[in-house]
């Protein structure tokens, strides 16, 4: 199918037991009315009988798998459904808590890279009679924006519209040519060459401006500069997670009484909780924390696959007791990277990306790295979703919980979506590394309340 991009073979090369490195979605359900008692059993059935799989949902690394296998992908042409898309049931009636410490388990296991990147959970057993899926995709395969993108087209707007296809399906319209798969041409091969060395050529005055901004207007942030904190310390591969959604008109009206964007407000909700939680935990350090926080890119590729991201740090200005100055100094910190990133082609932005967060954050795997500053402290995403109410086969969506991903040293990750009138917030952590977790929910909350 061709080679992995740099960045997608990046999430290849960092995975292993204690760091799996796939993103997930959580989608909660109220069943349709009127549905007999084996309606989930029948939903089940359909699922596996959508065999026409979009091609992304395909995608494997080519053998072997752990090494030359990291950098081309080959295409699974018979792929094992019933392997990919299970059927789970909690203990009746279960509780959100019960559907957590499922999906905590199932986001703590490796996918099989032997077969296509995903898995697909249909989970039953909720009281109320609800229901929830759990998805998981490699981040090589797309990033949270792409994933959230093509959660939302297995979905509609009509309560009454049925017969949708599930997310895998492929909804490609027109036929796809297959004469011409796999065949290089030289000239479009030269033609991308050029456009990558012109991107190229303005990475180091890029670079060079970033850093002037950190070192004398002291706007942008520099790789290990931040303190080391309980969230950064080896991990192992338990996870623990934890969900809940925000009332957006409360976050709406909060974010435009202080003039600032709606990131900004979220970067200082989880400075906030953070804060409490270190000070709980007696061990909030005197240096602020930095955050590495993923920006979509623009892409003129229509549909693009992969990862079309890259990575920015943020001063969250921890160290400060009085939450205006902590926003203020959120707001400047994003201020300066969002004008330094403006009109950049996306090479530069992704060699942004690689030199000061993603490709630090590799370096910590690397045997005796422990004792070194950590390159950030802790990843917090804002994923856009739908604003419109959504419903699967009449089936009304509640909730869509993103979930991402700890690595080495980042312990912590902290990931939050729009939908409808909520904003769904996914925090995931090492089960070992942080201790109670589900406390962040709490200090969000109290954050928001401060701000209020």
């Amino acid at each position: 199918m061709g080679a992995i991009s740099p960045m997608d073979a990046m999430f290849l090369i960092q995975e292993a037991r204690e760091h799996p490195m796939h993103v997930a979605g959580l989608q909660l359900y109220k069943r349709p009315p009127r549905v007999r008692a084996d309606y989930l059993a029948t939903v089940y059935r359909e699922l596996l009988e959508a065999r026409d799989v979009d091609p992304m949902f395909l995608r494997r690394p080519r053998q072997p798998v752990n090494s030359v296998g990291n950098l081309w992908w080959s295409e699974d042409t018979n792929i094992d459904l019933e392997f990919h898309v299970r059927r789970s049931a909690l203990p009746e009636p279960g509780r959100v808590r019960e559907l957590l410490e499922l999906v905590s388990r199932l986001h703590g296991t490796l996918l099989d890279r032997h077969r296509p990147l995903w898995e697909y959970h249909l989970i039953e057993g909720l009281a109320d009679g609800r229901f929830a899926t759990y998805l998981k995709s490699h981040h090589a395969l797309a990033d949270g924006v792409t994933m959230a993108r093509k959660i939302v087209e297995a979905f509609s707007t009509d309560p009454k519209a049925r017969g949708l296809p599930p997310l895998w399906a492929d909804r490609e319209t027109e036929p796809k040519p297959e004469s011409g798969r796999g065949i290089v041409n030289p000239l479009e091969v030269f033609r991308s060459a050029g456009r990558a060395l012109s991107g190229l050529t303005g990475v180091g005055p890029m670079l060079a401006k970033y850093g002037a901004q950190a070192l004398m207007e002291q706007s942008s942030v520099l790789p290990y500069s931040a303190p080391r904190t309980m969230l950064n310390v080896p991990i192992t591969g338990a996870r623990r997670v934890a969900a809940q959604s925000w009332d957006m008109a409360r976050i709406i009206k909060v974010r435009k009484a202080l003039g600032v964007t709606l990131n900004d407000l979220v970067l200082a909700m989880c400075s906030g909780a953070l804060r409490r939680y270190l000070i709980a935990a007696d061990a909030l350090p005197d240096d602020p924390l930095i955050a590495s926080v993923p920006v979509a890119m623009k892409t003129q590729e229509a549909g693009r696959e992969g990862n079309a991201i890259t990575f920015v740090l943020c001063n969250l200005g921890t160290d400060l007791d009085d939450p205006h100055a902590r926003l203020e100094t959120i707001t400047e910190s994003m201020r300066a990277t969002k004008e330094l990133m403006a009109n950049r082609p996306g090479l530069q932005l992704t060699a942004l990306g690689l030199l000061t967060a993603l490709g630090p954050s590799v370096l910590t795997r690397i045997p005796g790295s422990a004792s070194a500053p950590p390159p950030y402290n802790v990843v917090i995403s804002n994923v856009p979703g739908p604003r419109e109410r959504l419903y699967w086969n009449g089936a009304e969506v509640e909730g869509i919980y993103p979930l991402s991903i700890p690595t080495e040293n980042q312990a912590l990750n902290i990931t939050c979506l729009s939908y409808a009138n909520n904003l769904e917030f996914g925090i995931v952590g090492c089960r070992q590394a942080v201790p109670r977790l589900q406390r962040l929910l709490d200090y969000l909350e109290e954050t928001l309340q401060e701000y209020e």
